[in-house]
């Protein structure tokens, strides 16, 4: 028996769907050949596409099963035709979607679509071939969902397939008795099938990859897409009656273009004079793709911000491991220092070895046993629980909650009835969560601790209730050293291109050397001071060098000249902080009602406000950066909602994320109450200048 699988010696229905096929492919590898430049440029940048429009080739393979015997009434088979092989054309125009930092896009193709072959020989009981070639051919329309891992020019896409028939043609070719001679030959017969589904409804799944042929520096971009496709027998029975179907795998290529936007440069080599309020930037071009280094110097801000803030102060008492004595860094007062404490005057009352990380707001943290001494002795109605949770034991627990009440009770002379104490092993909410691996010790660590939980409101932070609420707040005043939009910021993300790491190299005009980095964020923001130290100002050569995921290096480099932020004239500030839970990036409900109803009246008419998010050290560094955008965004929509509803749209704000950073977090992170202050969001009320 004989199988149409050689195309050279099959039917001539299938050939020639073949060889145009052949020859369409040829010639779009033809206009690759063309086309492909080195993809680089300099000075004028364009951004890739997110429309294209262009043209589709392939050739279908397909393959027939089932059977079929009756053509048409009247044209019938001695025996039925089963399986079968051909390849068709397939040509079509195509409008593509995929915004070029986005994983996902939109595909349409519809044109002509060849399904033709030729079923297996079989022999008639004379012992005669008999041959069934077939002409089927569709107008096919195939929109796909786009799908491109890691946004890379690799691709998926699948979707639903609607077939409209064209052609339905076929030939049977009956052949003598090949061991019989003078046997007059048998014509051909030619006609359509009957009983054909005029409408096909299908699948297919693919997989394609775009191969830019033009520079960053041109506008039009042309991308060449090999690609494949599979489209299962699911709904592709040719004709409604027998069981004839049809199983297509389709190859070839698209040629595509679209229209790039400029790119806006910033200026090279911009000075920012310490009386002029504009700023400048310099960027930097990388020689690769439309991939774009940015430095930005921002403003310069000539103020000095005395901070107007309130500090909320964390109802957790941490303890050492093993131990269940109050550790040492809190403030323990004596009896006869108690008459001199003031809330509005902790600052007399130190910590021992202070760290130099915002010490006025450590200062307040570490005398809470003598803030909370001092609020209950003022109003003598109030009580609280005191939860130890010890990880090891309840009694264990008991003991750390009872170190606490023996402070406020012989030192603050509180009555012991109005407080209570638990023991527990873990907190009702603890850091370490089933499953952890990382940084168990700090976990740990954080969960050793001694709440004070309360039910009288004089005690509790605004609006909030509960065993989990903050104390009050305590109001104190300080002078901002720098503020978060005078960073300067360092961009290597702009474009489609990302790096699985870069570094920086700072050179200032005497060639000392600054080395920042690996990052793996596609921006950072560093204080002007990190970089010139004691300097005034100064020109600096900062050098990028970018690793691609390729393992290839992308290196250049720009000059900007830098002024250290210097505070001549006064202004007031107002911070807020929201307190967030361990790996959590939703701020809990009663912090919702706080920014409504607190924060929001206090924001001035034309006001700013500077939202910027930290996280604690525990943990992945590119996790932890997403969790602090996060954190800060989900502040801004708490705050946009209740501007909205307040009718105002007078306010402007800016957003930031540092993650663990540790030279940009609020606090060290060397003991559990630090890092659990630096899970925070600030907010910065800046009035209209």
């Amino acid at each position: 028996m004989k199988y149409f699988y050689n195309i050279d010696k099959g039917s001539r229905s299938a050939s020639s769907f073949y060889k145009p096929a052949k020859k369409f492919i040829l010639a779009i590898i033809l206009v690759f050949t063309a086309f492909q430049v080195p993809v680089s440029g300099q000075g004028v940048q364009y951004s890739q596409p997110s429309w294209w429009f262009g043209v589709a080739g392939a050739a279908n393979f397909n393959f027939y099963n089932g059977s079929t015997q009756t053509m048409e009434p009247g044209v019938i088979a001695p025996l039925p035709f089963k399986s079968g092989y051909g390849v068709g054309l397939y040509v079509a125009p195509l409008v593509e979607f995929h915004p070029a930092d986005s994983y996902w896009g939109f595909m349409f193709q519809a044109g002509y679509d060849g399904r033709n072959g030729a079923f297996k020989e079989i022999i008639a009981p004379c012992n005669c071939p008999r041959d069934l070639k077939t002409n089927l051919s569709y107008i096919t329309i195939e929109p796909s969902l786009r799908f491109a891992p890691a946004k890379s020019a690799f691709y998926i896409f699948g979707g639903p397939r609607v077939a409209i028939n064209a052609q339905s043609g076929y030939t049977y070719v009956q052949k003598n008795n090949p061991n019989s001679e003078n046997q007059a030959p048998i014509p051909d017969e030619k006609g359509n099938f009957s009983d054909v589904n005029k409408t096909l409804i299908s699948m297919q799944v693919g997989a394609g990859y775009d191969i830019r042929l033009s520079p960053s520096s041109a506008k039009t971009k042309f991308v060449l897409s090999p690609f494949v496709s599979f489209q299962p027998y699911f709904g592709q029975s040719p004709r409604s009656v027998e069981t004839w179907n049809i199983t297509t795998l389709r190859a070839g290529i698209a040629l595509k273009l679209g229209c790039g936007h400029l790119i806006p440069q910033s200026k090279k080599d911009a000075v920012i004079v310490p009386t002029s309020a504009p700023a400048a930037g310099g960027a930097i071009i990388a020689p690769a793709k439309v991939v774009q280094f940015t430095v930005n110097v921002p403003t310069y801000i000539p103020v000095e911000r005395k901070v107007r803030e309130q500090f909320p102060l964390r109802n957790y008492v941490y303890f050492n491991i093993g131990s269940n004595e109050i550790p040492d860094r809190y403030v323990l007062l004596r009896q006869d220092q108690v008459k001199n404490f003031k809330e509005d005057q902790v600052e007399l009352f130190a910590p021992k070895n202070l760290d130099d990380r915002s010490p006025r707001q450590l200062t307040v943290y570490y005398n809470i046993l003598n803030i909370l001494g001092d609020r209950m002795g003022k109003n003598p109605s109030t009580t609280i629980t005191l939860v130890g949770s010890s990880g090891t034991t309840t009694d264990d627990g008991k003991a750390m909650a009872e170190s606490v009440k023996h402070y406020l009770v012989s030192i603050f002379g509180i009555s012991a009835s109005r407080i209570k104490i638990e023991g527990r092993v873990e907190p009702q909410i603890p850091n370490e969560q089933t499953g952890a691996t990382h940084d168990i010790a700090m976990l740990k660590e954080g969960d050793r601790r001694v709440s004070i939980e309360s039910s009288s409101p004089v005690l509790l932070m605004e609006f909030q209730s509960g065993p989990g609420a903050p104390l009050k707040p305590v109001e104190i005043t300080d002078v901002q050293q720098a503020p978060v939009e005078s960073y300067i910021t360092f961009n290597a993300g702009v474009g489609n291109d990302s790096f699985s790491s870069w570094t920086m190299v700072i050179k200032d005009h005497n060639g000392t050397e600054q080395n920042f980095g690996p990052y793996t964020q596609e921006k950072v923001s560093i204080p002007g001071k990190t970089i010139l130290g004691t300097n005034p100002e100064g020109d600096y050569k900062v050098t990028i060098t970018g690793k691609g995921k390729n393992g290839k290096e992308v290196k250049s480099d720009t000059t900007v000249h830098l002024i250290l932020w210097t505070p001549p004239v006064n202004q007031e500030v107002m911070r807020f902080s929201v307190i967030y839970r361990f790996n959590d990036a939703k701020a809990i409900t009663i912090y919702k009602k706080y920014i409504t109803e607190i924060v929001i009246p206090k924001i001035p008419q034309g006001g700013k406000v500077i939202i910027h998010g930290y996280a604690d050290i525990t943990g992945d560094v590119d996790y932890n950066q997403k969790l602090s955008l996060e954190r800060a965004n989900d502040v801004k929509s708490i705050m946009e909602q209740g501007l909205k509803k307040a009718g105002r749209t007078d306010v402007s704000f800016e957003t930031y994320g540092f993650g663990s950073d540790q030279n940009l977090a609020p606090f060290k992170n060397r003991f559990p109450e630090e890092r659990s202050y630096n899970r925070t969001v600030i907010i910065d009320v800046i009035p209209t200048k």
